[in-house]
């Protein structure tokens, strides 16, 4: 356990930062897309109307 402790404390700022950034967009697109299908299911039930 504590092997693999230290294998995960051994990289780099940059290599972190890499996957914080990464990770915030991903969790961006999630909401966008989200957003999107609401907003198309609400147009298609008002065109529907």
């Amino acid at each position: 356990m504590l092997a693999l402790l230290q294998l995960l404390a051994v990289q780099d700022a940059a290599t972190e930062g890499k996957k914080v950034i990464t990770a915030m967009l991903i969790v961006g697109l999630v909401f966008v897309g989200v957003i999107a299908l609401g907003e198309t299911t609400h147009w298609l039930r008002h065109r529907r109307r």
